[in-house]
């Protein structure tokens, strides 16, 4: 069987026997050709089913309209509602969205901006993995002039894009409203020690106990590699302390669940033996007979298309002829969180 051929302009040129620049205009409303022309143009690649070659249209216009999303793990709740908000914007503005994730391996990681980048992608949207400390594999893109735009997990470092929720007002809601329910003995559940939220939680931990003229005791501020091993872990070293503490506050909801599920295993009673507060505010936390006491609302669909909308911009710019040379300028857009409290079922 003939393979069916696509049709191109110079097929439609060739039946009208009119020039192939001619066909061209005519399909882009040139206002240089005569309606009568454009109407049999148009009329003939309707019949045809001709479609643009979208390669040609890229390399005129010097762009693909796609950019590339890198992010550690889609089936994370938080990174699927940021996905939507970073698709809503993108499709407003006709680009398309390819999706990388780095399961929190640096090497993964690097080979996904890798790929990205000899795609051709116009600009990258990252969540950092969970063990990067080099951004190298980012400022590379710099000299293919392609923009990256950090969301939720960020780079400590001032000369990147960032959108983020505001770590420290969150934390320190969380740790008053513990104070305020009488406990005094609060734990910390932390991620790696390299990523930037962990250390903004246990300074904000600090403030707020030095406010309430609390004991500050950092044993009872450990980390977890956000596995359930790695959370059982840290339980342990928590309830292990004397005396243990009466309330927990955990990374993010999945944290969470792993460590109350140890704590019933040891016989505790969840929020009654022991207290727990989270981030995020899942969806997931709704059906569960007993939530965390409260949880921190982070946003995310608000921060997928605030960082969407900010590499549009970046993008926009970048294709602006004569643009101003001077010291490149970096936006870090701050969303607050907000606690949110369970109500008792």
């Amino acid at each position: 069987m003939k393979e069916a051929r696509l049709p191109t302009i110079k097929e439609i040129a060739r039946q009208l026997n009119v020039s192939v620049s001619t066909v061209s205009r005519a399909l882009h409303d040139h206002p240089g050709i005569g309606l009568r022309t454009k109407m049999r143009v148009q009329d003939l690649a309707k019949q045809l089913n001709y479609e643009p070659n979208q390669s040609a249209i890229f390399f005129k216009q010097q762009k693909t309209f796609a950019i590339g999303v890198v992010l550690p793990n889609l089936k994370e709740e938080f990174f699927s509602e940021a996905i939507s908000g970073i698709e809503a914007i993108a499709t407003q503005n006709k680009y398309s969205v390819l999706i990388g994730q780095s399961q929190d391996d640096i090497e993964k990681e690097k080979q996904i901006i890798t790929t990205m980048k000899n795609y051709r992608v116009d600009g990258i949207i990252v969540s950092l993995g969970k063990h990067t400390r080099s951004y190298d594999h980012f400022t590379a893109l710099k000299k293919y002039n392609i923009p990256v735009v950090f969301f939720d997990r960020v780079p400590h470092l001032p000369d990147f894009n960032k959108v983020s929720s505001n770590m420290n007002s969150g934390t320190r809601e969380a740790i008053e409203f513990l104070i305020d329910q009488g406990h005094r003995r609060i734990g910390i559940i932390n991620g790696p020690e390299e990523m930037k939220s962990s250390k903004e939680r246990t300074e904000t931990y600090k403030q707020v106990l030095i406010k309430k003229r609390l004991k500050i005791d950092l044993s009872l501020v450990v980390t977890t590699d956000l596995t359930p091993e790695g959370t059982i872990a840290a339980m342990k070293t928590l309830l292990s302390q004397k005396p243990r503490p009466t309330a927990i506050v955990a990374i993010n909801d999945y944290v969470a669940l792993d460590a109350m599920q140890y704590a019933r295993k040891v016989k505790l009673k969840i929020n009654k033996d022991i207290c727990f507060v989270s981030y995020a505010n899942l969806s997931i936390t709704s059906y569960l007979e007993t939530p965390p006491m409260a949880s921190v609302e982070q946003y995310p669909f608000e921060q997928g298309s605030k960082a969407a909308g900010l590499l549009m911009e970046l993008l926009q710019q970048a294709s602006k002829e004569g643009q101003p040379e001077g010291p490149e300028t970096f936006r870090n857009i701050i969303i607050n969180g907000q606690l949110i409290v369970h109500k008792k079922k």
